[in-house]
């Protein structure tokens, strides 16, 4: 299944809180929802290799899973019509290589055989730059990975940003994440410093863990900024108040992914950093309530997270 589940979660989520004093804003599900354009790139498109051949001619096919969920990729209300934060980024380069977008729904299983193969052209879906991975694949980073702090939108806390700002909370979180790690570390550094461990709290299911928070059950959700931000945006129910780099204590980059040395990561690149210096970019994250993943520059191959 690809997304529904998601969708239908957050559907929940808005229908709990349409109830309560939160109003629920109206979001644009509809497949011919006009995309964000860029203009024709003509130094990326003089980068392209020649004789490079796409996965179908004149067209730019790129794999998006759905695993990430909204706000990064969902189905439109045709149920088939892939849309969200990652499509659209597809579309800037797109655009800027002169080509008509081809979007394939894939699963994440599927993406590193379908990109070293041929069958995908580029992969846009929330993969993290690891060293491993750039042993196979080439990067154009496109976004920061953040992880999000998120609590009702009537709390009293204001900003969670260190240690000590979790002190006594109740927290959810995913187990086995890297944000359970950073929630253990800070712990660890609260004990160290005489102050009261945070009390982590683990749900399987979103609609849950968020109405838990909307309920005051719980204090806080921690998880990726993705996900919460979209729902504080459709329900108004909770609200940012802290970020944390996805890669605790490292920097963690989100890149456009292509098939090593086949020579494609250089005119994507030209394309992200035209993107970014025309504002197009910077629309896109805006309409997904993504302006906090933001980068200034695109980098081809930074340093990846460790093995």
């Amino acid at each position: 299944m690809f997304i529904t589940t998601a969708r239908v979660a957050l559907l929940a989520i808005a229908g709990a809180t349409a109830h309560s004093a939160f109003a629920v804003q109206p979001v644009d599900l509809s497949p011919d929802r006009p995309r964000i354009h860029a203009p024709r790139n003509e130094a990326a498109i003089a980068q392209i290799p020649p004789g490079f051949k796409f996965a179908q001619p004149g067209k730019f096919t790129v794999a998006v899973s759905g695993v990430a969920g909204p706000p990064l990729a969902l189905l439109a209300s045709d149920d088939k019509t892939t849309i969200g934060s990652e499509a659209d980024t597809a579309q800037l380069v797109a655009d800027s290589l002169g080509l008509q977008l081809n979007v394939v729904q894939t699963s994440w299983e599927d993406w590193p055989l379908g990109v070293s193969s041929g069958k995908y052209d580029a992969v846009i879906s929330n993969v993290t730059v690891t060293e491993a991975r750039k042993k196979r694949f080439d990067f154009a980073t496109y976004r920061q990975d953040v992880l999000g702090f998120y609590v009702k939108s009537t709390s009293t806390i204001t900003e969670i940003k260190q240690a000590a700002d979790i002190a006594g909370l109740k927290i959810i979180v995913g187990s086995g994440t890297n944000q359970e790690k950073v929630l253990l570390a800070w712990n660890e550094a609260n004990e160290k410093a005489g102050l009261k461990p945070a009390l982590l709290q683990y749900f399987d299911d979103q609609a849950a863990a968020q109405l838990a928070v909307q309920s005051g059950r719980s204090d806080a959700l921690f998880g990726p900024n993705s996900v919460y931000a979209y729902s504080a945006a459709i329900t108004g129910g909770i609200k940012r108040v802290g970020t944390v780099n996805g890669g605790w204590p490292l920097q963690a980059d989100i890149a456009v992914t292509t098939r090593k040395d086949n020579g494609l990561v250089k005119p994507i690149h030209t394309a992200l950093q035209g993107a970014i210096a025309g504002g197009q970019y910077a629309q896109v994250l805006q309409r997904w309530g993504l302006d906090v993943e933001r980068v200034d520059q695109s980098l081809i191959n930074p340093p990846g997270l460790p093995d």
